[in-house]
């Protein structure tokens, strides 16, 4: 879950790092470094974020054209000055950075120590280039291939680059189970964990391929070989479809509100091109490329984890009551261990923001060995789960920096939904007349999510007169249940105040021991279907001397005649609500953790993509 930057060419190295770790920043922050090779290598290391390294490295010698950069979020050892990336090898001759967990490690230092190494990190980085610097003296080689030798030897997942001050021009990256791409310049080379670094400085990437390792040398061609078998590849250049100013703040105090604020035109994106109410039709590309396996199957198994499993729990709703498809949820980290039934008429689905998420990645793998249909839903162009599916569908919601996901989910929700109208419309589950509200109403979600947004003032107060509360109730019934747990993670993620999401019907089954005058109780009262439960909800907790903030259709009267605080949103077909009534649930986390003064971006112990166990 770490961040790396690397870069070769006639520039001068360092600015390019430090603004490349900047952008990376969302990835890890326990830790950063640097280092620069200019005759000798000058690394620089800093506990905390990248303003520490910055501040401490101001003054010294930042020369040189080649160098890589990291910022952590910790594995092996606490996050310190030591324990920053890079990490050197004992003659000093090696930088190495790392993401990933090297599983093998103390066998590996064992056997090091008995050669001689002496170790000062707790880290499993600093044994990776222990190990390599141990093969380059037995061996006289190229780097690429020292550092491919030495990783045939290691078990777990990484995404590493390596630079050698004798050979002052080259940088060695290689990857497996975790991210790297290597941007193309004009005679210079960037490498990064993502393309946030590279947008500004080239359009023209190379997704290295899981066990792939790339070789890059100012005025010579891009190798990539296997680390196996050490089989040349064929380099396959893309191009970003990335702007600059996705990547700023464009005026917000933090990405998170920008990137709450860009949803209704992330969602309207989503849909471009996939649903016209005009002609009455749904089309996503990866379904067609797949109907019958999904027509036929028995089941879909949607894997996933934290908010995408929240996205996936909304989808077993709207599949199976659209579609009639059975349908189940699974953390894709249980998945994986449990050793699931799974056969070729299956389709398992995964459901990925960053398309790398490690967990998610392993249940693909595994379903594919038993021979299921894999559809990925990612966001991130190029990323590992889209390349390992058999079919799938981009969100198209730009890069969200934010740790917290906002548009990702209701980019997610989006694309969920279309999936189940275009099954349902083909399988005949639903009436042409009722297909044809869906869509038309669909294509109008996003001009009334921009009418949430002015609710925006509203939600400040309410988060005002409830930030101190120690803890907070989360309740929804049908597809609003999947809301109450987005709702609850969300406040727990970034204003690290506890929090928890029932289905409005469990609360009688042990929550409501916690109800008193402290106890704020969100509940979504959008349900047509089930209006009077949800208004018998209400009133228990008001019984109880709870604080009820009830998320309504506008125009409602009577929850709006009990709570304590009402939040309005448009009407909208039922299963099309959770678009609607998890944006106030958003603001009310955002202002509630700035009122605690939190970080919002980047809260403690969190990192955005998830690409290690």
């Amino acid at each position: 879950m770490c961040g790396i930057v690397a870069y070769t060419g006639p520039k001068k190295a360092y600015p390019i790092l430090i603004k490349g770790l900047k952008r990376l920043e969302y990835r890890g922050y326990d830790s950063a470094g640097v280092a620069l090779l200019n005759g000798d290598i000058h690394t620089y290391k800093r506990k905390g974020k990248v303003s520490e390294l910055e501040g401490f490295a101001e003054g010294k010698d930042l020369s040189g054209s080649t160098g890589i950069g990291h910022t952590r979020w910790a594995t092996h050892g606490k996050p310190d000055n030591i324990n920053a990336h890079p990490h050197r090898s004992g003659d000093g001759d090696l930088v190495l950075v790392h993401n990933g967990i090297i599983e093998n490690y103390s066998v590996l230092k064992e056997a090091l120590k008995k050669q001689g190494h002496t170790f000062e990190s707790e880290t499993d980085t600093e044994v990776l280039v222990h190990l390599i610097e141990e093969i380059k003296k037995q061996e006289e080689l190229p780097l690429e291939e020292v550092v491919r030798i030495a990783l045939t030897k290691v078990i777990g997942a990484y995404a590493i680059v390596v630079i050698d001050k004798n050979e002052p021009t080259k940088i060695v990256a290689a990857r497996k189970q975790s991210p790297l791409v290597i941007g193309i310049g004009e005679n210079e080379y960037f490498v990064a964990s993502d393309a946030t670094p590279i947008v500004e400085h080239t359009k023209h990437v190379v997704y290295l391929g899981d066990g792939e390792i790339a070789t890059v040398e100012r005025g010579e061609e891009l190798q990539i070989k296997t680390i196996q078998d050490n089989e040349t590849q064929i380099p396959f250049v893309q191009k970003l479809d990335m702007q600059i100013e996705q990547l700023e703040k464009g005026g917000y105090d933090y990405f998170m509100l920008k990137e709450i604020h860009e949803q209704p035109k992330t969602i309207a994106d989503c849909m471009r091109g996939r649903v016209s109410s005009e002609d009455g039709w749904v089309l996503l590309g990866g379904i067609e490329e797949q109907l019958s396996r999904f027509l036929n199957a028995n089941r879909i198994i949607i894997v996933a984890c934290g908010t995408s499993w929240h996205s996936g729990l909304i989808a077993e709703y709207l599949i199976e009551d659209l579609a009639r498809i059975p349908v189940e949820v699974e953390y894709a980290s249980e998945f994986r261990y449990r050793n699931p039934i799974i056969d070729n008429k299956d389709v398992v689905l995964a459901i990925s923001q960053s398309g790398e998420t490690a967990d998610t990645l392993a249940a693909l793998e595994l379903a594919k060995d038993k021979g299921a249909l894999i559809y990925g839903i990612v966001n991130s162009v190029g990323s590992s789960i889209a390349r390992l599916t058999d079919a799938g569908s981009y969100i198209h919601a730009g890069p969200e920096i934010g740790v917290a996901s906002t548009k990702a989910f209701t980019g997610q929700v989006t694309l969920l939904t279309l999936m189940a109208l275009s099954l349902a419309k083909k399988k005949g589950t639903i009436s042409d007349e009722y297909f044809q509200r869906l869509i038309t109403e669909l294509e109008k979600i996003p001009g009334k999510v921009e009418q949430v947004m002015k609710t925006n003032e509203q939600v400040q107060y309410i988060a005002g007169e409830i930030k101190d509360a120690p803890n907070a109730l989360y309740l929804g019934r049908g597809y609003n249940f999947p809301v109450a747990l987005e709702g609850a993670l969300k406040l727990k993620e970034i204003s690290y105040l506890h929090a928890e999401g029932y289905p409005a019907a469990e609360m009688k089954h042990g929550p409501i021991a916690l109800i008193d005058e402290n106890m704020p109780v969100i509940v979504t009262c959008t349900n047509k279907s089930a209006y009077e439960k949800i208004v018998s909800n209400v009133q228990e907790v008001k019984a109880r001397k709870g604080i009820v903030i009830a998320i309504v259709t506008e125009g409602e009267k009577e929850i709006s005649r009990i709570a304590d605080y009402t939040i309005e949103i448009p009407d909208t077909e039922e299963p099309l609500t959770p678009l609607l009534s998890v944006i106030p649930l958003q603001l009310l986390s955002y202002h509630i953790a700035v009122m605690r003064g939190c970080n919002v971006d980047q809260p403690r112990n969190l990192a955005k993509s998830v690409t290690v166990e």
